[in-house]
């Protein structure tokens, strides 16, 4: 028969343990103490969503580059906001700047790799942006952004980043702006297994359908819950409706409350809120315990 004391011996043993894998979830080495996101890049500071958007974050020392992916008709991952060329930032192959009327004709999902590259997205000079650098710039593969980073910390010191990449999608536009979740979740990760960086990358979504999909077939992968800042549900009607907890709560800035990253913390959840853009404003999230920062001007935070 078991005693007394050899019964409380073991549930102070399960306790540790517990206690102990815990605490390692929460201080997980593989991701930044507080984790500085570029967003798209830097937008604030160059076209966004391009290699020289990905090379200058670098620079300024983020830890996470984050991005937005869609996938194109030849089943190519590139990197944009939008399944369309934005009329805010897109000049086509005739030299003039498209329209908003226009803009939704053209349809990455619908045009091959080959045929994206005939328009350029960096030298319309952004409404939004005046400090953005103008320059020459297409939207580039996925797996060319990788390389171009890997390259960059082997030459400068080895120091890794991350890769917070955005699915573009919503059910309203399944298989004509972009393929269905899982497809969409193999194609995006045929790249990332490709490129070896899995362990180093995030997959967020406003769509918690590919980040259901994505956990179903590769748990391993770290996941970002996108909230809108219109979506005043509570923290706990969103962890039902994806089904698992993600790795990372990410809600709009305006959203976070001291006591949200209390009970994110208390599930094992990261908070970064986005997307931040004055010194103000992080400082104030910063107070309020947040775990990193996603900000168009990274510079603020160097």
């Amino acid at each position: 028969m078991i005693k007394f004391r050899e019964v409380t011996e073991l549930l102070l043993l399960v306790a540790l343990i517990f206690a102990c894998h815990a605490s390692k979830k929460v201080s997980d080495p593989l991701l930044p103490a507080f984790d500085i996101e570029g967003h798209r890049g830097c937008r604030g500071l160059m076209p966004e969503n391009t290699i020289p958007a990905m090379m200058k974050a670098l620079e300024l020392g983020v830890t996470t580059l984050e991005m937005d992916a869609v996938i194109t008709k030849d089943k190519q991952v590139i990197l944009s906001h939008e399944p369309f060329f934005n009329h805010e930032i897109t000049t086509g192959p005739d030299g003039k700047y498209i329209t908003e009327q226009d803009e939704r004709k053209l349809n990455i999902y619908h045009m091959t790799y080959a045929q994206t590259q005939a328009y350029d997205v960096g030298l319309k000079p952004h409404p939004r942006f005046p400090n953005q650098r103008r320059l020459k710039a297409t939207k580039p593969l996925l797996r060319e952004v990788i390389d171009n980073v890997e390259a960059y910390h082997k030459l400068n010191g080895g120091r890794s980043v991350f890769y917070n990449i955005e699915t573009k999608c919503q059910p309203a536009t399944d298989n004509n702006y972009h393929p269905a979740p899982e497809e969409f979740v193999n194609t995006l990760m045929k790249v990332v297994n490709g490129a070896r960086i899995s362990n180093r990358v995030i997959i967020q979504s406003f769509d918690f359908r590919t980040l259901q999909a994505l956990h179903k077939k590769y748990p391993i992968i770290k996941t970002a819950a996108l909230i809108e800042d219109y979506d005043k549900r509570p923290l706990e009607e969103h962890l039902k409706a994806l089904g698992f907890m993600p790795t990372i709560y990410s809600p709009a800035y305006s959203l976070v409350t001291k006591e949200l990253v209390e009970k994110c913390h208390e599930r094992l959840i990261k908070v970064i809120p986005w997307t931040v853009n004055d010194k103000a404003g992080i400082d104030k999230l910063k107070a309020l315990g947040v775990d990193g920062i996603i900000t168009d001007y990274p510079d603020l935070l160097k």
